[in-house]
């Protein structure tokens, strides 16, 4: 039986709400690219425990530029003989023999440093590589493909609109290359169009995914995502740390969650349709650092490195999500005081 590096009880949790889903799955071969970063370990993670549970005798193929870094760092999942890694860049990738059924597209330059160097980098892994993956769907006979966009194609949410919707027709300003809408959001924005034209052009039955903010084990806690240096600070013994006033709204799903809902629109998402993946519920920046500080330690102070504006309505970034649940049926599980208590436990255990 698979041993994971999660919590029994996650994966359980996960395999509860999607059990029903699995059996398009049995005996069929996946190919997935992003699977070392932290949608692809929950992705996987979880696969291999369906996999074994169920007896899907499935397999999934896992597109990384390292195999060796990835064996070094999940062991379990390199071991497991369900999956098997093809080494290549997402951009120019040597396309793997045999036919494929599903395909999950979830690699993309998250790294901050890289968005700040090398813009064209970012642009290219997200617009090359997704027609790189899409042109291996279509020769390989894949029925499904689940691209994981961003809410950053909306571009910044207007701050008189409290979630924002999939029809929602803003987008982010092409000339920005500084911000986390400008250049990243074009990426996905394109991606997503070459999505709709394989969909038109060669029948391959694509779903979009935009993602919003998440939290859970395996969230890295030295990138660019708030809460996971919040959770970094706090651990360290504080302070924490705001860089700006607080203000901004933001709302976190837990990776349990993100997990039931990723393999949900894969398998019943509608073709050629694009998903809100997040929490409805937003917190601001201050008040989440607050909770994170209060999780780990009541002495844990925090610390805001700018005064508010009062005459400036706080920047928003939270979806609306009843698409999903409407069409889907899916709703959060895990409130978010659980799912910071959860990723701090995992984290605390890495090092124990």
């Amino acid at each position: 039986m698979f041993v994971s590096s999660l919590p029994t009880e996650d994966l359980d949790h996960v395999l509860g709400h999607t059990q029903g889903l699995w059996d398009e799955l049995r005996g069929q071969r996946l190919f997935i690219t992003g699977g070392t970063g932290f949608f692809g370990c929950w992705l996987l993670e979880s696969f291999a425990w369906a996999n074994d549970k169920l007896g899907l005798h499935a397999s999934a193929v896992v597109l990384t530029r390292n195999p060796a870094a990835f064996h070094k760092k999940a062991p379990h999942l390199a071991g497991h003989p369900a999956i098997e890694f093809h080494p290549g860049d997402v951009r120019d990738f040597a396309f793997p023999a045999g036919q494929f059924s599903h395909v999950i597209h979830a690699a993309t330059e998250a790294d901050a440093q890289v968005m700040a160097a090398d813009p064209l980098q970012v642009f290219d892994v997200n617009v090359e590589g997704t027609r790189r993956v899409l042109e291996f769907a279509r020769q390989s006979g894949v029925r499904r493909f689940l691209f994981t966009s961003s809410g950053a194609v909306y571009g910044r949410q207007p701050p008189d609109l409290k979630r924002i919707p999939e029809d929602f027709t803003g987008g982010p300003d092409p000339t920005d290359t500084q911000s986390a809408y400008g250049i990243p959001g074009e990426a996905k924005r394109a991606a997503e169009s070459l999505c709709a034209l394989y969909s038109r052009q060669f029948g391959l039955e694509t779903v979009i995914a935009r993602c919003f903010t998440f939290v859970g084990p395996h969230l890295p806690l030295d990138g660019k995502f708030a809460v996971g240096n919040f959770i970094r600070d706090a651990l360290a013994g504080g302070p924490i740390r705001v860089s700006g006033d607080g203000t901004p709204m933001r709302s976190y799903l837990d990776a349990v969650d993100l997990t039931i809902w990723l393999w949900t629109i894969l398998l019943r998402g509608r073709p050629h349709r694009a998903y809100n993946v997040g929490s409805a519920s937003p917190i601001s920046i201050a008040g989440l650092a607050e909770l994170v500080a209060q999780q780990v330690s009541p002495y844990c102070e925090v610390y805001i490195t700018a005064q508010p504006d009062p005459a400036r309505r706080a920047q928003r970034y939270v979806p609306d999500v009843t698409r999903v649940r409407s069409e889907l049926k899916l709703a959060e599980t895990v409130d978010l005081v659980a799912a910071v208590r959860r990723t701090i436990a995992w984290h605390r255990a890495l090092v124990a």
